[in-house]
């Protein structure tokens, strides 16, 4: 057998892996069998129970685990092919018949460019290819590959062949998305420069001569083991849950047989119970196969990924490794999908030699983690940075009808003037609430407010063409009411470190003892100048630290209303319902339903107020200053607390696998902490830029300032 020099294989599932086999339709299998006239009645239940469990009989046999392999992809040097169960082939595309190769940058589709046209082989994320593997992987066996814009049906759009003859793929109809193209050049001249250099090696490096070349930097020492937040609840007690509802299922299903299944009402009972216990188990897997958590231990000799397999990799083997979105098996179709993070390892020869799953994980962190134990790292390139939206659109119409503009303070108001100083705009005193400067991302803000404390105008000072301290003292000079919280606490600070020295208390005077007589060597100790001061000549120093953010002067921002009555009406409605069932479960034995409900209802109502009432009484606040962040609960216990040094955003996280959350930033991009209330966000995003926490995510390349001009 001929040896594959380069050789990518799509993502794909081995094999082997124990799941049910066609559930759904076993399912109401036994629902209809239930509903059948069985006898006898041991029989009846004995094929529902069978029924309900030849699914998971099935998946566990060796010979169906063997016969799952999913077809997949792979490009060799033989060509482009589609390999079934067993090895064999089902599409193949030949390297001789292959002209080139084409990734759509609109709908990411592999196109094959032959001598007689060309053909869309399929969507790349479906083939189980990423498309650095496949670039470099297809330029090393020869074959030309590059990234064009639009969609794969333009580019099999026969209307689009203006020559006579076939399209070659040198006149194809659309333009190289250079950009795309050039990143995944650079990314293949990375791994080159990876793949010719030397390892990092370990330990402390010796000092390089001048004439020598500069060493690499030394690897961290030690392991260094992340992993993915936990699941919420955890997989042991999901799967906990399902073997219970199994259980309570088969258990109910016995009992109606042991009690006797004569009528229809009781076989429609077992027929639920038979549908509610495998859906309950069904459902209990997907949830368990999805909260596995990732695991990664780095360390400079090996690194070992765990998620749902296991993979080892010595640190010899890997020349580079490539962090960025990617893909990942779903963990219950065991179809690649999509992955805001992976990671490809690549060997000295440019092979790809394993994917390792790393969703869940902090893309930053896992990037300085490697770096730090030795590997080489690459990434798909900087990200654009966001545009900040600086609210303009709330500027009145004049201010951009009249050029040169500005706002200025005039007769008790504010007015906006033109280039040649006329007020042409004015808005008088009464109408003003009050006038509050802030910072926001670096650069000066003003916010006005009516009469009823409303706010109705936003806009950075450089757009208004007007300096903070002209607006605040010509404002407070004529009456208006100004806010700048920043400049006063400066002010405070100011006044408090130049009247400390003053206000602290003179040295006592004591009475010095009879000096002797001086000699040679006491005269020249005393000539000497002394190292210290005794301590009862030293003032008194206040050495009190700072104040932190549960001391701090700030913001106490609670749950809003809205949410907090929502949930006190969810619980409820759970009590209630839990209250119901149990009248129907116990109501046979204690009376009847209307009797067991008369009593359980209320009780139910008055269990749900006051459980929530209980939890309620001391929920969680955020509270908001200077000094930091802080979770604190009505009764003073502080949950966490993080300093101002250690807050780079306050916001919310729109990530695609779960759902919108407000978290807290570090300054690096890493979400430290997660508010698991929902506080009224426009409070807090006021309270963040008065105190001066940053809201929003972190910009790690560049905050774009505001524009100059309307």
């Amino acid at each position: 057998m001929r040896t594959v020099e380069h050789e990518l294989v799509g993502l794909h599932e081995p094999g082997g892996r124990w799941r049910p086999v066609a559930a759904g339709p076993f399912s109401l299998l036994a629902v209809a069998l239930a509903l059948l006239p069985i006898e006898p009645v041991w029989l009846w239940a004995a094929l529902i129970g069978a029924v309900a469990a030849t699914p998971w009989l099935i998946g566990a046999l060796p010979e169906a685990r063997r016969r799952r392999a999913r077809p997949h992809w792979r490009l060799t040097e033989d060509g482009l092919e589609r390999l079934g169960p067993g090895g064999l082939s089902i599409v193949s595309y030949e390297r001789s018949r292959i002209d080139g190769l084409a990734v759509t940058s609109d709908d990411g589709v592999l196109t094959v460019f032959h001598k007689f046209g060309r053909n869309a082989v399929g969507e790349l994320t479906a083939m189980g290819m990423e498309p650095l593997a496949l670039f470099v992987t297809a330029r090393r066996v020869g074959m030309p590959v590059h990234i064009l814009d639009g969609e794969a049906a333009d580019l099999l759009d026969p209307a689009a062949d203006d020559a006579d003859g076939p399209l070659t793929f040198d006149e194809a109809g659309l333009s190289r998305d250079h950009a795309a193209e050039q990143r995944l050049l650079d990314q293949e001249a990375e791994l080159l420069a990876a793949a010719h250099e030397p390892p990092r090696t370990t330990g402390t490096a010796e000092p390089a001569d001048d004439d020598e070349a500069p060493r690499p930097a030394p690897a961290a020492s030690g392991e260094l083991r992340l992993s993915s937040p936990a699941h919420l609840p955890s997989p042991r007690r999901i799967a906990l849950f399902g073997a219970l509802a199994g259980l309570l299922g088969a258990t109910m299903i016995a009992r109606i047989a042991v009690e006797g299944a004569d009528g229809f009402g009781p076989r429609l009972a077992a027929g639920c119970w038979a549908l509610a216990a495998t859906g309950a188990v069904l459902v209990a897997r997907r949830r368990v196969l999805r909260a596995a958590q990732v695991r990664w231990t780095i360390s400079a000799e090996r690194l070992v990924v765990q998620g749902r397999g296991g993979t080892s990799l010595d640190a010899a083997e890997v020349a580079a490794l490539s962090v960025g979105p990617g893909l990942r098996l779903d963990p219950v179709s065991a179809a690649p999908r999509s992955s805001s993070l992976a990671v490809l390892a690549f060997d000295h020869r440019l092979r790809l030699i394993a994917r390792l799953p790393a969703h869940g994980l902090d893309s930053f962190q896992l990037a300085h983690a490697l770096d730090d134990h030795g590997y080489r790292v690459i990434t798909p390139g900087t990200r654009p940075p966001r545009t900040p939206d600086y609210g303009l659109d709330g500027l009145p119409d004049i201010f951009a009808q009249v050029p040169g503009g500005r706002l200025v303070v005039a007769d008790g108001g504010l007015g906006w003037a033109d280039a040649a100083g006329d007020v042409v705009l004015k808005m008088p005193q009464d109408r003003i609430g009050g006038i509050e400067l802030l910072t926001i991302a670096g650069h000066a803000w003003v916010r006005l407010y009516d009469s009823d404390g409303d706010e109705f105008f936003a806009a950075p000072l450089s757009a208004l063409r007007i300096s903070r301290t002209d607006l605040r003292e010509t404002a407070r000079r004529a009456g208006l009411p100004v806010t700048d919280a920043e400049y006063d606490a400066y002010l405070s600070a100011a006044f408090h470190s130049a009247v400390s020295t003053l206000s602290a208390p003179p040295p006592e005077q004591t009475e010095q003892p009879e000096q002797p007589a001086l000699t040679a060597s006491t005269t020249a100790a005393t000539t000497a100048p002394a190292e210290t001061e005794p301590e009862e000549l030293l003032p008194e120093i206040d050495l009190t630290p700072p104040p932190g953010p549960v001391t701090a002067p700030g913001v106490l921002l609670d749950a809003t209303r809205r949410s907090r009555i929502g949930t006190y009406g969810m619980s409820v409605v759970l009590c209630q319902v839990v209250a119901l069932l149990g009248a129907v479960w116990l109501g046979p034995e204690l009376g009847g339903f209307a009797a067991t409900a008369s009593w359980s209802a209320p009780v139910g109502l008055l269990v749900g107020l006051g459980g929530y009432w209980l939890y309620d009484r001391n929920r969680s606040q955020l509270r908001v200053s200077s000094a930091g962040l802080a979770v604190v609960t009505r009764r003073g216990r502080v949950q966490w607390d993080l300093g101002r040094d250690r807050v780079g955003g306050v916001g919310i996280d729109d990530s695609t696998e779960r759902m919108p959350r407000l978290v807290v930033w570090s300054p690096g991009g890493r979400v430290v902490r997660q508010v698991s209330f929902p506080p009224d966000l426009v409070e807090l995003r006021r309270a963040c830029e008065r105190f001066g926490l940053p809201w929003g995510p972190p910009d790690a390349d560049r905050p774009a300032p505001p524009p100059p001009e309307l």
